[in-house]
């Protein structure tokens, strides 16, 4: 493990540096075969030893500084509510006359009858990832020096945080509800899932480290503004332009999100580029993993692998997109240019700008030996057991 300096935000593994040795999974955790299904609580998944509270204190003061550069390049990426879209400009209007909401929803229901099934088994994947949102709030809370130390600070970091949280809170409540309405899925499997995601949480490898943590939302951002793209793009080739309009206006805040995230690590870059260097290097080396990665539904114990290669297979979201948003984020960013890093942080710089081609490489052999595997079924209880074929 190497020493905390006060220059720096340490790489946090006992390993060579910088090595990559397989490509980054699009969503992958895999449990014991003999787990069994437990009622309680979420089946236990195998996460590692991670290291915690990694950014030495006085690196708070950094974050202390930006208040005011927070207050006038990140809050003005929120919207006020009164300009904010609500679920209800997208759903049947339950105010109207029974009749006519009755004939709100056959319509929904009839541009719904097109979409397949794999196309709901991403849906679902997708809002029950929306609909854990506590778990998001609370893990950028553990970050040190932007935490929201009171429940209502008036930090920037603080208010960012809550009205983030408010505006994704949309997502969730919009897909669930038309869903819902659509009669396509099995309600009672997926909020089980959603109650099984919550109580596990997630373990994205952030240590309650600010610089590592708003290096995984960014990514992470772009991620979602890319799904939800995809699936928008999907409903309206189906033939749901409602659907569609919905999948597309939450991939737009999604978007702006990744704005808002991206100008903070930016930002590092410019305040402490070997320490925003170093934690980028970091967060590519452990691999992102995706917000849900411990969804479960108390009858698959890998829900999440087989959810995410229907994803894969639909186009939704790609081994191929994980490393075009590598790409776009050393762009956006100007890694190849940064100037003033020590030698370990040019190590880092070399690492993360090389990395982009590595991973194509590597997904390129994963694809030639997935041709030669045999589909086979696997049942989503999320639309009545149905069977999908999935290469896995």
């Amino acid at each position: 493990m190497q020493t905390l300096t006060s220059n720096h935000i340490p790489l946090t593994r006992n390993l060579p540096p910088f090595r990559l040795n397989s490509p980054p999974p699009l969503y992958r955790l895999r449990f014991p075969p003999s787990l069994h299904p437990i009622s309680a609580i979420a089946a236990p998944a195998l996460v590692k030893n991670r290291r915690m509270h990694s950014m030495p204190p006085e690196k708070i003061d950094v974050f202390k500084s930006l208040e005011g550069w927070a207050s006038q390049n990140v809050l003005p990426l929120l919207k006020p509510v009164n300009d904010c879209w609500q679920p209800q400009d997208f759903l049947p209007d339950s105010t109207l006359p029974y009749g006519e909401f009755l004939e709100e929803v056959r319509a929904l229901r009839e541009r719904t009858a097109e979409l397949p099934d794999e196309y709901f088994v991403v849906l679902v994947g997708d809002m029950i990832t929306e609909d854990a949102l506590p778990t998001y709030q609370t893990m950028i809370n553990t970050l040190d020096g932007v935490k929201d130390e009171t429940g209502a600070s008036r930090s920037p970091w603080a208010t960012w945080t809550r009205n983030w949280t408010a505006e994704e809170n949309r997502h969730g409540d919009l897909l669930r509800t038309y869903l819902y309405l659509s009669g396509r899925v099995d309600m009672m499997m997926i909020e089980r899932t959603v109650q099984y995601l919550i109580g596990a949480g997630m373990d994205p490898g952030t240590e309650n480290n600010p610089y590592l943590g708003f290096v995984y939302t960014s990514f992470q951002e772009r991620a979602t503004f890319i799904s939800h793209g995809n699936t928008a793009r999907l409903a309206k080739h189906r033939g749901d332009p409602v659907l569609a309009r919905i999948c597309g206006t939450i991939a737009s805040d999604e978007k702006r999100h990744e704005n808002a995230y991206s100008r903070i690590v930016q930002k590092l870059l410019e305040v402490d580029p070997t320490g925003a260097m170093l934690a980028i290097a970091d967060m590519m080396q452990k691999k992102i993993t995706m917000p849900a990665h411990l969804m479960y539904d108390g009858q698959d114990p890998r829900l999440f692998d087989h959810f995410s290669a229907v994803a894969q297979r639909l186009g939704i979201y790609t081994a191929n997109d994980y490393a075009d948003i590598l790409e776009v984020l050393i762009e956006r960013w100007g890694l190849e240019k940064v100037e003033g890093l020590t030698g370990e942080g040019r190590r880092a710089q070399d690492f993360v700008c090389g990395l982009a081609p590595r991973i194509r490489k590597l997904q390129e052999r994963a694809d030639e030996r997935a041709k030669k595997l045999k589909p086979h079924g696997v049942k989503f209880s999320w639309i009545f057991n149905k069977e999908i074929p999935i290469l896995s």
